[in-house]
């Protein structure tokens, strides 16, 4: 059983501290060592005795405990971590002190407005002085936080309209965390998700109901895409072979939508996490099951990680870890054209919506341009912009092109000009599948950070969808998916917290905050 590599897993485990000297009896390599890891450390302030007093105990309880390291590294362990819970203490009071700042300049500027709007002056004299207060709490707002960006505090940010992101619908039944997730286009228009459980899943929009199930693969199924005009869907597994797969559904009546309307922003107020939904009742149980494909596209010597159809659906091209990307002509599963000349693994692939046009996304942090316009020529162009993993690169209208990176930027290029992007976009964290709304020109950013953040082609923030405790994703925010023209939802989300999300976007609203 493969799977894709796990992204949380990487990043976290390149930033591991070795805390154990080589020789256990060298005194000097231990200090060397002890040296070295404070002149990397974060300065950390003193406290006074009461704070070290309080965590005397735990601290008495954990030496007394059985443990293989030598003292030395030991006390050394537990300093340090008592350290780091003092800073974030500190940390935690001068966040509440800020908020109760905060708190007191809203009351000022409230005050002060229904004093003024209370007293009979002109209209000219209201808005001098309603106009002279509010700048002047503005710049105390504005001067504290500034003061605080380095801080643990929330995102503060005063708008006076903002964009509704509407939460639709929940697609719940996956055992395993959902790497893609992609929309139907041709009638009856359904859901597809591919799940690290090895199977994929359709899903009827409206009801939120599991119409289909496949299990033909053996492996992670990593990519799901449906063919342009017909009831095909086409998958890329861990396997080492991508799927064609026929479907039949029926949909079914939808029900009653509730109202979970929420105001999306970015200073959205953090809840605490629950855990994934409950899947113990295996949803896609009801559902037929197809377990043998219409075709089996083989040539790869490792997982397979993406696949999408080119223009027109005859022929389909396929991406892998065994750093090569592949043609084959769909009738005969017969390979056309390898794609070779990426020095990593492959991580995404995609195909023009009206040209012979692919690209492919890469861990060498480059993403290639395939033109297969001409039978006789291929050409290649290859766009370095990133530091970082490319995860994702796909094709919007026109001549541009948007690449996504680990190196949590957002880049938008011109086909015709390919030394440097027209746009560049900067985040907080590592971004995965991208997804660009067509007509509208937005871009959906779904983030390790469990955040799904959306902007324009310019590289202006536009909002970022709600998550809290009640709603929105709870683990890393794997793919996106725009379905413009569907009257329901017409943006869909996956994660690793094994759901899928339907999400209405007001997008008028939207374009009117720019």
């Amino acid at each position: 059983m493969e799977y894709p590599k796990n992204l949380l897993q990487e990043r976290l485990g390149h930033h591991l501290l070795e805390v154990m000297p080589t020789e256990s009896g060298s005194c000097s390599t231990a200090r060397q060592a002890k040296q070295k890891r404070k002149s990397h450390s974060l300065s950390i302030r003193r406290t006074n005795s009461s704070e070290q007093e309080r965590t005397g105990l735990p601290r008495e309880m954990l030496e007394g405990q059985d443990s293989k390291l030598p003292s030395s590294v030991r006390s050394t362990l537990l300093e340090l971590f008592g350290q780091i819970e003092r800073e974030f203490e500190n940390l935690y009071i001068e966040n509440l002190e800020l908020r109760r700042e905060i708190e007191t300049l809203n009351e000022r500027l409230a005050a002060e407005g229904q004093a003024i709007d209370g007293a009979e002056l002109s209209k000219g004299q209201l808005k001098t002085k309603a106009s002279h207060s509010t700048s002047q709490l503005s710049q105390k707002l504005k001067t504290t936080y500034k003061a605080s960006t380095s801080k643990i505090v929330s995102s503060f940010k005063t708008t006076t309209s903002r964009a509704v992101c509407q939460l639709v619908k929940e697609y719940i039944g996956h055992r395993d965390g959902i790497w893609d997730v992609s929309v139907a286009r041709t009638q009856p228009v359904v859901l597809g998700t591919a799940s690290a459980d090895h199977t994929a899943l359709l899903w009827s929009i409206e009801t939120g109901r599991c119409l289909v199930k496949y299990s033909g693969h053996v492996g992670s199924v990593n990519s799901i895409k449906f063919h342009p005009s017909e009831q095909l869907a086409l998958t890329a597994s861990g396997d080492q072979t991508a799927h064609i797969w026929s479907y039949a559904v029926q949909l079914p009546t939808p029900q009653p939508i509730a109202d979970t309307t929420q105001i999306c922003g970015e200073d959205e107020v953090e809840c605490s996490d629950k855990d994934e939904p409950d899947v113990d009742a295996d949803v896609s149980s009801d559902c037929p099951t197809i377990r043998v494909p219409l075709t089996s596209l083989k040539s790869h010597q490792g997982v397979v990680i993406a696949a999408d159809w080119l223009v027109g659906g005859k022929q389909a091209v396929t991406a892998s870890w065994d750093r090569t990307a592949n043609l084959f002509d769909v009738e005969t599963a017969e390979l056309v054209h390898s794609l070779t000349g990426h020095d990593q693994e492959l991580t995404h692939c995609c195909t023009h919506p009206t040209q012979r046009l692919v690209v492919t996304s890469s861990r060498d942090t480059t993403f290639r341009l395939w033109d297969f316009r001409d039978p006789s020529i291929h050409s290649v162009n290859v766009f370095q912009g990133h530091t970082d993993t490319v995860t994702s690169a796909v094709f919007t209208v026109g001549d541009n092109v948007v690449s996504g990176s680990d190196d949590r930027t957002v880049k938008v290029w011109d086909l015709r000009n390919m030394r440097s992007p027209i746009a560049t976009i900067r985040t907080d964290s590592a971004i995965n599948r991208i997804n660009v709304c067509v007509g509208q020109k937005i871009i959906a950013l779904p983030h390790d950070n469990r955040q799904v953040r959306l902007f324009d082609m310019s590289g202006v923030r536009l909002a970022r969808l709600p998550r809290s405790s009640r709603q929105g994703h709870r683990r890393m925010v794997c793919c996106s998916a725009w379905s413009e023209d569907h009257p329901m939802c017409n943006l869909f989300t996956c994660g690793f917290d094994r759901q899928a999300i339907g999400w209405n976007i007001n997008i008028p609203a939207l374009l009117q905050e720019k």
